[in-house]
């Protein structure tokens, strides 16, 4: 991955299943400035450091970096994850000829923070057409996205969702203090534009766990809002930390612009991990959010990001107490099931079967 492995769930959900298993795994990332220690694991980690730190000139030292890595480093099959790693995956594979994966978290080329830069687009959109035909075996975190990854390139990848692992609630954690909590990468395409605002019209704060490419632009959004004492911007949380945050607040947020299939067929972390604690969720009406919340009504869903649509929703979770109490329920029951305790068998199954 090209990310901090201390913040990334589904990498050390996916590492942990396979040493569990049986397998001796190696998950590979990135050194960050700043980077916290690395907490010890049933399976081993290395971060590479790199000297540019974003950017065309990032993806293409981490890249070298990582073919050379990769190609002294005894494997019998290399995973790669999203676009971003792809090519030394693929190269090293084929030089040492090893079995590889592909695992894509997103539709890559879908992205908005690629699709509104011609050139960048071009770039990726070149580099998945060469590289996802050539990787036969992967799996990816929902239907859309296995579904166009055939229609393109013909090959048939495996669902493997994101589902949180079970833990136990808290007993002792009472919402006294009804706040709203938005966890997750603070990235373009994320609607902090039309959040930021809509909180002007809710009586409650707002808690925003993460950090990404609109972090400085959100904190701008907070400040020109006037609203530096309702919203509060915590950073990188570590997992085992975000789990209790979770938990305490009153309920959560999923929003995603519409433009671009990688928003609008999306299936986020958070909308598992707020099911999985326990709290009903504000979550947009696209197709994969709806088909779940259909089966297991855990959310409210809105179908646009307006500023108004959003505060309207925020506002009768906050004062409807039978509505919410509801949806609450509603994730207690849906949590025994969408977890990553019964998630985990079919990674297991494709590994075994390789």
């Amino acid at each position: 991955v090209t990310n901090d492995l201390v913040y990334d769930q589904r990498m050390h959900r996916i590492a942990g299943a396979l040493a569990a298993d049986g397998k001796k795994v190696l998950l590979a990332g990135r050194l960050l400035p700043g980077s916290p220690l690395l907490k010890m694991q049933p399976y081993r980690q290395k971060r590479l450091r790199c000297l540019c730190t974003k950017g065309i000139f990032f993806y293409a030292e981490f890249n070298l970096r990582l073919f050379f890595y990769l190609l002294f480093t005894p494997a019998q099959v290399l995973c790669a994850i999203d676009l971003d790693t792809i090519l030394p995956v693929y190269f090293v594979s084929v030089f040492r000829r090893c079995k590889r994966v592909y695992d894509a978290h997103e539709l890559f080329t879908e992205q908005k923070e690629v699709l509104t830069r011609p050139f960048i687009h071009y770039i990726w959109l070149a580099i998945e057409k060469f590289s996802v035909p050539r990787f036969v075996q992967g799996y990816t975190v929902n239907d859309f996205i296995a579904g166009e990854f055939a229609k393109r390139y013909g090959v048939s990848y495996t669902v493997i969702r994101n589902l949180p692992i079970s833990f136990s609630l808290a007993a002792d954690i009472l919402k006294k203090e009804r706040w709203i909590l938005y966890q997750g990468a603070v990235n373009e395409g994320r609607c902090f534009e039309t959040l930021i605002p809509a909180m002007k019209e809710v009586n409650a704060s707002l808690v925003i766990c993460g950090n990404g490419n609109f972090f400085r632009q959100t904190r701008e959004l907070i400040r020109e809002n006037k609203l530096e004492t309702r919203i509060e911007l915590k950073g990188s949380i570590r997992p085992d930390e975000l789990v209790h945050i979770t938990q305490a607040a009153y309920f959560g947020i999923t929003l995603f612009e519409r433009a671009g299939m990688n928003q609008y067929y999306s299936l986020a972390n958070r909308f598992f991990d707020y099911i999985m604690a326990g709290i009903p969720q504000v979550c947009v009406n696209y197709p994969e959010y709806a088909a779940i919340n259909e089966r297991y009504r855990v959310a409210y869903l809105i179908n646009d990001t307006l500023p108004a649509t959003i505060a309207a929703a925020m506002n009768n979770l906050l004062s409807d107490t039978v509505l919410y109490n509801k949806l609450a329920a509603n994730c207690m029951a849906a949590r025994e099931i969408l977890n990553w305790e019964t998630e985990k068998t079919v990674l297991l199954h494709f590994y075994r079967h390789l």
